[in-house]
């Protein structure tokens, strides 16, 4: 750690108060993932392009509003990933910018970027480049199909990753119902959990510095992330050769485990266990279904499930929703409503947790986000910093790491540098 050019201590309340983080990540995916350490108190410097910045800016509708209630130029999909940080603007492809990103580097303890592979080296900020300036920096590389193979070189989205890695295959409706099909999630859940293992990586690499002093090479694939996230499917694939296939809301290795329609709506009921099971026949009054021996254990229930689904079914119907959950609640069985995101920011649960956070921006406007679930309980998250303006903060950032002045500032200004 470059401790003498912190502007902020280790005595911060952020548990990464005393790391500095370049971020030339751009989307969902890289931004995610230094948004988790902007939180955790990192000082997170999110370089963006003069004049356009990040692409996700312009992601709209829906906006940012300004004080006035005016839509903003900045999509709340932006505001999502970017809060805590600071934005400078520089152009990489210049090669007096390429020299202040390597001076920004040199003072750095992690860099994030989700350039094409190959294209950093092109202006000399490759990890290999920069190491030699900072043999202590955590360099995190985020790609579609990662630095090599025979797919390495081609560009990717979310959505063709949730197809090409097995997702969509067990995501959806089953073919022989209305509706049947493979489905992509309804979150880009490659690049958030690409985000997500990023932020382990780069957790890992920095605590292995703490004992080594030296830094190192992350090359993370959003290929690699989606498959690994079907580690549960997969195993079973890899043990009996059977593909797995959609079961729709239901599971395939748990049962009742799905969702019931009911009188004035739908429940989702979760057994997950025979002790639950007989819990969830005494809430729906049927003894005769937890005395059967077939069904008393989950294997009878899962190869069983085309004539006992059913027979709950017609069961289910008779009652409402909300006494089938009191009633299920009453006897410790997992269930709830199915929520649009209106309800789930009126749920008691959600309000107590304090799901919802609301930050002032700097022209007085209020843009709302999502608190971090990582809650630490001597070191929580802080959400002082609303996602920022455009190269809201080039000037001070060049002056307080750099120690440029004003007139230096201005003359890369003018040469469209910054």
């Amino acid at each position: 750690m470059k401790a003498e050019n912190k502007t902020r201590s280790s005595s911060a309340a952020g548990a990464l108060s005393h790391l500095r983080v370049l971020d030339l990540s751009r989307i969902l995916a890289g931004p995610w993932c230094s948004q988790n350490l902007a939180d955790m108190g990192a000082e997170v410097i999110k370089v963006e392009r003069p004049g356009k910045g990040d692409d996700t800016r312009a992601w709209g509708p829906p906006w940012i509003r300004d004080a006035s209630g005016a839509d903003t130029t900045n999509s709340t999909y932006y505001a999502a990933t970017n809060r805590g940080k600071k934005s400078i603007t520089i152009d990489i492809a210049s090669l007096e910018g390429q020299s202040l990103i390597r001076e920004l580097a040199a003072k750095s303890d992690v860099f994030i970027e989700n350039y094409k592979v190959g294209d950093l080296k092109r202006y000399g900020l490759d990890y290999d480049s920069l190491r030699l300036l900072n043999p202590q920096l955590v360099y995190c590389s985020i790609t579609g199909y990662g630095q090599d193979g025979p797919s390495a070189h081609k560009p990717g989205y979310d959505f063709v990753f949730q197809a090409m890695g097995g997702l969509m295959s067990i995501t959806g409706e089953r073919d022989s119902l209305p509706g049947g099909g493979p489905q992509k999630a309804g979150i880009a859940i490659a690049d958030v959990m690409t985000g997500m293992y990023a932020t382990i990586a780069i957790l890992a690499a920095l605590n292995h510095r703490d004992v080594s002093s030296t830094g190192q090479y992350i090359d993370m694939a959003l290929i690699d992330c989606i498959v690994a996230l079907g580690g549960n499917q997969v195993t079973g694939f890899f043990a009996n050769g059977k593909v797995p296939h959609r079961y729709g809301n239901a599971h395939a290795s748990l049962v009742p485990y799905q969702v019931f329609v009911v009188a004035d709506g739908e429940v989702v009921v979760a057994v997950g266990n025979d002790v639950q099971w007989q819990q969830f026949c005494d809430a729906i009054e049927r003894p005769d279904l937890a005395a059967d021996d077939r069904w008393h254990r989950v294997t009878g229930r899962v190869t069983g499930r085309a004539e006992l689904v059913p027979e709950l079914a017609r069961t289910l119907l008779e009652r409402p929703q909300a006494e089938w959950i009191e009633r299920l609640e009453a006897r410790g069985v997992p269930c709830g409503p199915i929520n649009d995101y209106r309800q789930v920011f009126e749920d008691p649960q959600v309000r107590h947790r304090g799901l919802r956070v609301d930050m002032l921006q700097p022209d007085g406007g209020m843009v709302s986000t999502i608190a971090s679930p990582l809650r630490l309980k001597s070191t929580p998250a802080s959400y002082t910093l609303a996602p920022p303006p455009l190269g809201d903060s080039t000037d001070d950032l060049l002056h307080s790491v750099l120690g440029y002045d004003s007139e230096r500032i201005e003359a890369l200004r003018r040469k469209g540098v910054l």
